[in-house]
């Protein structure tokens, strides 16, 4: 028989038989619309997130005071989690202050850019007789422009000359207060007049609500703040490629300048905005195949009603193979019958669960409260989950299709 043939009678199969074929049909387009679905919503959070991940600059890396000494169940340098002030098995040394000498310290690194000290804190801040606790970062001017990703919609970034004027986030600058903060508006820090310099683009990273400062007015304006102490020292490397192996040069240059011999003995910590991405990026794939796999137990069930459905069909066409044999009929021939109609029953419910799984996406990413995470079902999705669906189908069909094949005429015929 041609393939054409084979094809023809797989359809009349399915079509003869609707009610079965259609209940077993909606086992895979739940199955397969599901794996879609998920997947789909998975990746488009996935690419969400790098384009949030995208506006950090990925060379910065964080030193800080503190440090948790590494056990089997705390992280090491370079996880987000090691900060200062974590806490897990680890016990956590003293706090020391990170100084000017620090910095001196690292000023010899080839794969160092640009670094920097920063003071933060949360201060109030008064406009026009309202006040708000805010947070205020001290950076210096001379290099943070060069270091910082943000972007100002009005006025400009912080220059080298500047002191008591102030960056502000947007949040700050159009809700905090009963009044709009323009440029060149004066707000008060603990009783000192700051002249308002620029304000920051909407970014959502936390930026929003922060006040960025000369670090050289810190002094008069974060209680406990220090001449030449820092919260944290900033470093950008030359490149992303450098990070990891700048890390470990950081280590060691300031244990040596510190004069701290073992690991243990450590007082700082460093984090990168590279781990944190790479953390994150692990955890939605993680996350994504962990609920692909869940909803991968239903094309299982799918492939059970299937080989149920085609072992009831070779039960009911057992005279009709008994005479297509008589008549001439190949054992190839009625194995590759019920291979097609298998097959055709994996390929129908794959396109429906296609559809369904691209509505299911747009509606889980509704629900999220986001829908623009990402465009429609990617074209590997669509094409993997109908291979998927017809590879479901033929392989359920398999056995099924086997026995039909070796089933001898006259027994066939007898049959009743």
């Amino acid at each position: 028989m041609r393939q054409s043939t084979y094809l023809k009678m797989g359809m009349n199969m399915l079509v003869h038989s609707k009610l079965r074929s259609w209940l077993t049909i909606i086992g895979i387009v739940i199955g397969v619309g599901s794996v879609i679905g998920i997947v789909s919503l998975g990746d488009a959070m996935k690419a969400n997130v790098q384009s949030n991940l995208a506006d950090l600059d990925l060379t910065k890396i964080t030193i800080s005071s503190g440090y948790t000494k590494a056990s089997s169940n705390t992280m090491m340098d370079g996880d987000p989690t090691n900060g200062p002030g974590t806490s897990g098995a680890g016990a956590s040394t003293t706090d020391a202050e990170l100084t000017d000498d620090d910095i001196d310290a690292l000023q010899g690194l080839d794969s160092i850019q640009y670094i920097s000290g920063e003071i933060s804190g949360n201060e109030k801040v008064k406009y026009i007789g309202k006040s708000a606790t805010l947070s205020i970062t001290c950076v210096d001017p001379q290099v943070w422009k060069y270091m910082t990703t943000l972007k100002t919609q009005s006025g400009r970034l912080l220059e080298p000359a500047d002191k008591y004027v102030a960056v502000i986030g947007s949040d700050i600058a159009s809700e905090t207060f009963d009044h709009d903060i323009g440029v060149n508006q004066v707000i008060t820090i603990n009783n000192k007049s700051v002249r308002v310099v620029g304000i920051l683009k909407e970014g959502g990273m936390g930026d929003d609500s922060n006040i960025y400062m000369p670090i050289d007015g810190a002094v008069n304006l974060i209680k406990d703040a220090q001449e030449d102490v820092y919260d944290t020292i900033t470093v950008k490397a030359k490149s992303e490629d450098q990070v990891d192996g700048l890390m470990d040069d950081v280590i060691d240059k300031l244990m040596i300048s510190r004069h701290i011999i073992r690991e243990d003995d450590r007082d700082f910590s460093l984090t990168s905005s590279k781990s944190m991405a790479d953390s994150i990026d692990e955890m939605l794939s993680s996350l994504t195949l962990f609920l692909g796999a869940i909803a991968a137990v239903s094309i299982l069930v799918g492939s059970v009603g299937i080989a149920n459905t085609m072992f009831t069909s070779v039960l009911e066409k057992t005279k009709e193979i008994g005479t297509m044999k008589a008549i001439g009929a190949k054992n190839k021939d009625i194995l590759m019958i019920f291979l097609f109609n298998s097959a055709m029953v994996g390929l129908v419910g794959g396109l429906l669960g296609v559809i369904l799984g691209s509505i299911l996406s747009s509606g889980l990413q509704s629900m999220m409260g986001n829908t623009t995470l990402g465009g429609g079902v990617s074209p590997y999705l669509i094409v993997g989950g109908l291979a998927l669906a017809v590879l479901t189908g033929v392989t359920s069909g398999v056995i099924p299709a086997y026995r039909a094949s070796k089933l001898k005429p006259v027994d066939a015929l007898r049959y009743e």
